[in-house]
Order: structure tokens, then C-alpha cells, then sequence
């Protein structure tokens, strides 16, 4: 029998577009293989919502590659080291991978050597081929946005493989329930299965049914409205359990997707910073905003969990933030707004915002969640000015936020619509619900204060 290849799986959740399984299937027998790693990335282990979605992705693709007459591998360790025993025990002599662009992944994939052949098939286009004249990644969107262009439309999505052949014989597995991915004592992810369906399958529905629907996403998008205007393709794409060049494939030809597809484009753009700034996710962009004088001290600690809690007084960023703990996810408008008042209102560090919507949402990505976070704070490469500061009260307002609060907030559920973006200012804050833990205008003022200490 010739020798089987392994196919290491990562956030390529997937057999349609998936390039380095095609490359597997036609060497021969295929061990297709996922390592739940939590050395290699450090402090950026995968976190408690993600894992969530995790066990049940991992179901899914079980399932779909059975269907095919093959199996998963499941081992956990780093995955460097693994994959290297399963080459020794498999008699295997290559490895096909989806390139990664996480700085863990680079080092892992950099200590594999020639064992690892990898493929392109999580952007619309190899970042590689998108740089400046100098040949160095772009660090401003716009100019990506516009460099992309000549590599689109992407290349044409591969079809899944009729059949993945088999080794003469399989590896031993670990049992996905011994990884215990799934919160118990408390489940507190037990409403997740309500907002989520992870796997291929449903993230292929979705986009059918999104590119039916994409032409509102412009006008739409930025209400927090029960009927959202938004995709909710992002922990599908952060799994891979769709292509960005299948999805641009099923929405490109729909009315008025323009807008839709350059936001697909940031994630490609986000994950170029990070690897021109392997270490964005913990480091300013912009070297003048190491002096900014974060609060610390107990009283700053009690306003991250105010905020972490959905307890700040401000109805549009406690929603947010409930609907986070809740669904693992927050509509992308209030994710702005919660940011830009947990950085500036309460002038806590960025870092802090990040690490908790790491570990929080189903979506979180590290190349996304750093640039946003460093975009709204006003720290990084590309991003907006720190003196810039969001208005929640207002911005309630303006983006129509009222049924989203009675929803999230059932404090406030039974307020006006003109009282309840601010029940302190309307006088009818229910006691049940916290007041304003800082003031708008006092707030404000504070950041200013301390961007004007920087010279």
C-alpha cells in the first residue's frame, strides 16, 4: 500500500473549497486529523465560547467525512510535536495544511519543515500577492481594498471530493466528549444552540439564504434590531466551515452586495496585520499610546465588571454586553459602541476588552478582535482618533435601538420610546436597573484629558 498523507485541519472546518484535503485525496489515502492545541498559542488558547462551537463543528465534520468512507483524527497536544508522532506511527510522509497566519500557527507550521506542504484557501486571495511597491503588507484598508482588487473575483471554489480514500489502518482517537469543550457546572452556554447551528452544512444554508438577503445589508446593518440586517456568517467563516471564495462565489451576483464584500475583504486585511504585527493583539500599533495612563486601582476593576456584566446604566452597551453573555455573539454597531465606552468613558485598556470578547464570543478571531479593538481605541496602525468618542445615549437613538433594549434589558422593557435610551435624563430609570456608573459629558472629558497629557 502506498504511503497515507495526513491532512491536519485548523479554522478549515470543511471539505467544499478546501484545497489542501483535494491535494490529499489525489496522493492517495488520506488521515484526516484535528489537534485541539492549547500550548503552542500561549495565552491565546481558544476560548470558552469557541469551544462551545468547537465540539459541535467538529461533530459536523466527523459526520461529512464519514460520509465519505473516511474518519476523523482527534489528538490534543502541540501540534507540531503531534503531528510529527503521527507521522512516525502512521508511516505517513507528507502533510497538507491550510496556511495560517496566527503567529502560533506560523511557528508551528515553521517547525514542520518539509513535512508540510501548505495550500491558500481561507482568504480571497494569498496575502502573499497583496503588498506594497516594497513588497510589504499594507497597513492601511483602503489601499488592500484597492490592491485586492485585481485578484477578484477569487479563483472558482473547489467541489468536496467524492470519496476521501482510506488507510489500511487508522490511528487511534481521542474521544471528542473527553476534551470536555462543553461548559457543564454551569452550562452557560445553554441558549447558544438557539442563535447557532455550527457545521459546514448550516453555514452553506445560510450564505443561500444570505445572498438572497444581502441587498438590505447597507441600509440595514448598523440597527440592532431583532430582524437583523446582518449576516451572522462570521463564526462560519472564523471555523472555516465556508470559504471566503465560496461565499464571495453565492452573494458577488446579488443587488447591492458591494458593501458586504468589502467587509468579507477586512478579515483578509486584518489577518495581513497580523502578520506583518505578529504580537497586535497585545501591543499598541501607534508607540505613543504606551504613556496613556489607563485607570487601574479597585474602582477601575469594578467598572470592567460593571461593563463585563451589562451594568454600566447606559441601556445600548448593557444590551450589548448581555446579548454577548448570552448568545455568544453582539451585533457589530453595539460592539463599537460597548468598546468605545469601556476605552474612553471608563479609560480601561483596550487589552482588557479584547481578552474578555476572546473569551466570550463565538466569533472571536485574532486578527479581527485586535484591529477592532485597536481601531476603536484609537491605538492602532489603521485606526480612528483617540479623541473620537462615541455617544451611547445618542447612538441608541440615531440606530433605533429601543426593541433591541426591552429585549436584552427586561428592566426596561416597558419604557417609552423616548425614554428608554436614557432612563436617568427621562427621569424613570426603574429601580431595579443600575444608574449611569459616569456621566456622558464627564466621561468624555476624562479621555480627553488624559490623550492631551500625551503632548
Amino acid at each position: 500500500m502506498p504511503e497515507p498523507t495526513l491532512l491536519w485541519f485548523r479554522q478549515d472546518l470543511r471539505l467544499h473549497d478546501q484545497p489542501a484535503l483535494c491535494a490529499a485525496v489525489a496522493a492517495g489515502a488520506v488521515i484526516p486529523v484535528y489537534i485541539l492545541d492549547d500550548d503552542t498559542p500561549g495565552d491565546w488558547r481558544i476560548g470558552g465560547a469557541q469551544r462551545w462551537w468547537l465540539h459541535h463543528s467538529l461533530v459536523s465534520l466527523a459526520e461529512s467525512l464519514e460520509a465519505k468512507g473516511s474518519r476523523l483524527i482527534l489528538r490534543r497536544g502541540p501540534a507540531a510535536a503531534v503531528l510529527r508522532d503521527l507521522l512516525a506511527e502512521t508511516g505517513a510522509a507528507r502533510i497538507h495544511a491550510i496556511r495560517h497566519h496566527e503567529p502560533w500557527w506560523r511557528q508551528a507550521e515553521d517547525a514542520l519543515g518539509d513535512a508540510l506542504c501548505l495550500h491558500e484557501g481561507n482568504h480571497l486571495a494569498p496575502l502573499e500577492h497583496i503588498t506594497t511597491g516594497a513588497g510589504q503588507p499594507y497597513r492601511i484598508y483602503s489601499s488592500f481594498w484597492r490592491a485586492l482588487q485585481q485578484f477578484l473575483p477569487p479563483e472558482t471554489p473547489l467541489p468536496a471530493p467524492e470519496q476521501v480514500p482510506a488507510p489500511a489502518k487508522w490511528p487511534a482517537s481521542d474521544s471528542l466528549d473527553d476534551w470536555e469543550l462543553l461548559p457543564t457546572r454551569p452550562d452557560w452556554a445553554a441558549a447558544f444552540a438557539e442563535d447557532w447551528q455550527p457545521g459546514e452544512a448550516a453555514a452553506l444554508e445560510k450564505a443561500e439564504d444570505w445572498a438572497g438577503n444581502v441587498e438590505r445589508y447597507e441600509e440595514q446593518r448598523n440597527l440592532p434590531t431583532q430582524a437583523e440586517g446582518t449576516s451572522r456568517l462570521s463564526p462560519h467563516l472564523h471555523f472555516g466551515e465556508i470559504s471566503p471564495r465560496q461565499l464571495y462565489a453565492q452573494v458577488s451576483g446579488a443587488t447591492h452586495a458591494d458593501k458586504f464584500l468589502k467587509e468579507l475583504a477586512w478579515r483578509d486585511f486584518t489577518d495581513g496585520v497580523i502578520r506583518a504585527l505578529p504580537d497586535y493583539a497585545s501591543r499598541n500599533g501607534r508607540a505613543k499610546y504606551d504613556a496613556l495612563r489607563w485607570r487601574t486601582g479597585p474602582q477601575a476593576a469594578a467598572d470592567l465588571k460593571a461593563w463585563q456584566a451589562g451594568r454600566t446604566g447606559y441601556p445600548i452597551v448593557d444590551a450589548g454586553m448581555r446579548q454577548l453573555w448570552v448568545s455568544g455573539w453582539m451585533h457589530n454597531r453595539v460592539r463599537m459602541i460597548a468598546a468605545s465606552f469601556l476605552v474612553k468613558h471608563l479609560l480601561i485598556d483596550w487589552r482588557d476588552g479584547e481578552r474578555w470578547f476572546w473569551d466570550c464570543l463565538v466569533d472571536a478571531d485574532y486578527g479581527n478582535n485586535s484591529v477592532n479593538w485597536q481601531w476603536i481605541a484609537g491605538t492602532g496602525i489603521d485606526a480612528n482618533m483617540f479623541s473620537r468618542i462615541m455617544a451611547p445615549l445618542s447612538q441608541s437613538e440615531k440606530f433605533d435601538a429601543g426593541d433591541y433594549i426591552r429585549h436584552w434589558v427586561p428592566e426596561l422593557a416597558g419604557l417609552s420610546d423616548a425614554a428608554i435610551h436614557d432612563p436617568d435624563a427621562a427621569g424613570c430609570r426603574p429601580a431595579a436597573y443600575p444608574a449611569k456608573i459616569i456621566g456622558h459629558r464627564e466621561g468624555r472629558e476624562r479621555a480627553l484629558a488624559a490623550a492631551r497629557a500625551l503632548g
